[in-house]
């Protein structure tokens, strides 16, 4: 399995709205962080769907380690 790149090691604020779909890279390859540009081809990294319920502030993962996929859980701030 092919292991992500590290983004940033702190999370994304993204006002998203209702709704709307929005395809969070998990390869940490892309250059539109948080977001998929295409980059992870030739991975088995696949970009994950979030469509919230409500139009808010979210805060999406940019270390790519969430176990709350694609929302930040903290994980970056654990020591390696």
């Amino acid at each position: 399995m092919t292991e992500p790149v590290v983004a940033q090691n702190a999370p994304y604020a993204i006002d998203v709205e209702a709704g709307k779909s929005y395809f969070w890279c998990a390869c940490g390859k892309s250059s539109q962080q948080p977001f998929c540009d295409g980059s992870h081809q030739g991975t088995d990294i696949l970009p994950q769907k979030f469509s919230p319920e409500q139009s808010k502030t979210v805060y999406f993962c940019g270390c790519k380690k969430t176990g709350k996929a694609p929302l930040c859980d903290g994980t970056h701030n654990q020591s390696s």
